[in-house]
């Protein structure tokens, strides 16, 4: 169906295939992703002569939220708490991550880069006798900046 005609831009894209850079320059699978925001904060203002009794809005600084990325448990893989150890240590060094959601091609077609990104919590899958569930770790990041590129 994606064939590049003006009929795939009539349909929103799934959301459920997508691929992380956690700034290594080796793709990731996740199963989640959550809080890709920016918000801008509002100044308002009131100048003492004003015949208008409202302040006027202006924008001010903008900032943004932490990212939780939620991955399954696999043998040999400690990608998460090798970076989280980092921060620990005072060895950090910020990455810039890259997410990307994807056509059914694999290519790219939105792109959101965190700068100066780092770990601040990291969070162990749950552990229950009784579940029949998959091992998910948790980790969240913040960053700096985030900017955000459609195809």
């Amino acid at each position: 169906m994606a064939d590049g005609s003006a009929q795939d831009e009539v349909w929103p894209l799934p959301k459920f295939y997508f691929n992380i850079d956690l700034g290594d320059g080796k793709t990731q699978g996740f199963s989640e992703i959550s809080g890709l925001e920016s918000e801008t904060k509002a100044i308002e203002y009131r100048h003492g002569d004003s015949a208008v009794f409202a302040p006027i809005k202006m924008p001010g600084l903008r900032s943004v939220g932490n990212v939780t990325l939620k991955k399954g448990v696999f043998t040999k893989d400690s990608i998460f708490w090798t970076w989280f150890n980092e921060t620990q240590l005072n060895i950090i060094k910020r990455r810039t991550v890259i997410i990307n959601l994807l056509n059914e091609k694999a290519s790219p077609m939105m792109t959101w880069t965190l700068t100066n990104a780092f770990p601040v919590k990291m969070q162990a899958t749950d552990l229950k006798s009784d579940a029949s569930e998959v091992a998910i770790e948790t980790l969240e990041i913040a960053y700096e900046t985030l900017a955000v590129k459609a195809a």
